[in-house]
């Protein structure tokens, strides 16, 4: 049994450790209140905002001023750990001498690193948001509480950095707002969060705006087009034959386009005429070609095919040459992904073998291959895969040449003079080499 003198050292000993308690669980508070709202999703509590959450409003206060938000933790915890750790020394060195130093460090150091540190970041950064809404009416009156000291402490902690000429609150992003988006889908993507249709979508609505009609034109010696000199019926036959509704007509060589001829106009007229096709005047018939340049940003060209209310443009470079067409649907395709029809095929230039690699005509756009397979071949530099290749190896491959770069294989198939026409494309996990023997 305590004497007297035992009984307050035995109450002394009590209050002390239950100060340690009492100063841990406002360390754990104020770590893991700091995680979640650090981490807490700007675009859920905006949602949860407008459905008439006040909790959300509350976080979304404090992410704006977000360092007052910081600065109020930190202070906190540095308050409550240093205050734990004082009454820790005294109580062990008034039980075990000098020694007692040395195990409050101990104990105090797996204390706050477990129960104050690892295990409420732990679990406010597996759960923000839910978090963030349980502790913000506790949090909020405490960071109001210390806002005079904390404007104190940033105008001392300034003036320091005025004094020693170190350059402040300069937060430029490198990162613009449409990258960021694009990160943060392909990470929750990753994750298992969002869909690969769904990335897909996102990311082809962001890249709107960085990429032109070059990008996803259908190049010139794809374009299926009629000379406007033949005979009505054979025009007429060949649209007929043809899987698309827009026909470019062409006088003299193929490049020299002389109208765009609609299937409807055509079928229209044909009927007029009592299904004589010899009757026909196609030049009447045809409408004007609407050329764009090869610069216009998939944005633009998005509008101003909403604002002419037409679905059909020819590109052309510099100098005026046509380099291809492109349709409405063409744009639509970056964002929904390939748009099939009854006279489609699944994807025209690309047949997937039982090894895994994959045979493709040169004139295959890589973002038609890399949105198909889900693959990352990089299409800064060139348009087409046969490009691609010629870039990379910067030369014009003969047929039996393999290489690799990227991290996928290259193997030429066939090559018509200048232009390669098929290729097989497989990934690899080797570092990539060339064979050029």
């Amino acid at each position: 049994m305590f004497g007297l003198d035992g009984e307050w050292m035995s109450a002394d000993l009590a209050i002390a450790f239950g100060v340690i308690l009492i100063c841990v669980c406002l360390s754990a508070f104020f770590s893991g209140s700091e995680t979640a709202l650090t981490a807490a999703s700007r675009a859920h509590m905006h949602a949860l905002e407008r459905a008439g959450d006040g909790r959300a409003t509350a976080v979304l206060r404090l992410l704006r001023t977000r360092a007052r938000l910081i600065g109020a933790m930190l202070l906190g915890n540095t308050i409550v750990n240093i205050s734990a750790s004082a009454f820790a020394t005294s109580v062990l060195t008034s039980l075990f001498g000098a020694r007692g130093v040395l195990y409050a460090t101990v104990v105090m150091t797996v204390l706050l690193l477990i129960f104050a540190e690892v295990m409420p970041k732990t679990i406010a950064i597996t759960y923000p948001d839910r978090m963030s809404l349980m502790l913000v009416r506790v949090v909020a009156p405490f960071v109001r509480l210390l806002g005079p000291v904390l404007v104190a402490i940033d105008f001392v902690v300034g003036g320091l950095f005025r004094l020693l000429r170190i350059p402040v609150g300069q937060h430029t992003s490198i990162l613009s707002g449409h990258e960021v988006l694009k990160s943060a889908v392909a990470l929750l993507h990753r994750e298992g969060n969002v869909g690969r249709a769904d990335r897909d979508m996102f990311g082809g609505l962001l890249d709107l705006e960085d990429l032109t009609v070059e990008d996803v034109m259908v190049h010139r010696v794809r374009m299926r087009s009629i000379d406007a000199d033949l005979p009505p019926e054979e025009v007429v036959r060949q649209v007929l034959a043809s899987a698309y509704t827009r026909v470019p007509l062409w006088r003299g060589e193929p490049e020299n386009i002389v109208g765009v001829l609609h299937a409807k106009d055509l079928l229209r007229a044909l009927d007029a005429a009592g299904g004589d096709a010899k009757k026909l005047s196609v030049a009447d018939i045809a409408l004007q070609p609407w050329f764009l340049p090869n610069t216009t940003t998939l944005k633009e060209q998005l509008q101003a095919f909403l604002k002419r209310k037409t679905h059909f443009a020819l590109v052309v470079d510099e100098y005026g040459v046509v380099m291809g067409l492109v349709t409405l649907e063409d744009i639509l395709e970056e964002i929904v992904g390939d748009i099939k029809d009854e006279h489609d095929v699944a994807l025209q230039g690309l047949r997937q073998n039982s090894d895994g690699s994959v045979t493709v005509d040169g004139s295959l756009p890589i973002r038609d291959l890399n949105r198909v397979m889900d693959w990352t071949l990089p299409d800064e530099e060139a348009t087409t895969i046969a490009g691609l290749v010629i870039h990379a190896a910067r030369q014009i491959p003969e047929p039996g040449q393999v290489f690799g770069f990227y991290g996928f294989r290259f193997e030429i198939l066939r090559k018509q003079r200048n232009r390669i026409t098929a290729l097989k494309v497989s990934r690899t996990a080797r570092e990539p080499f060339d064979d050029s023997g």
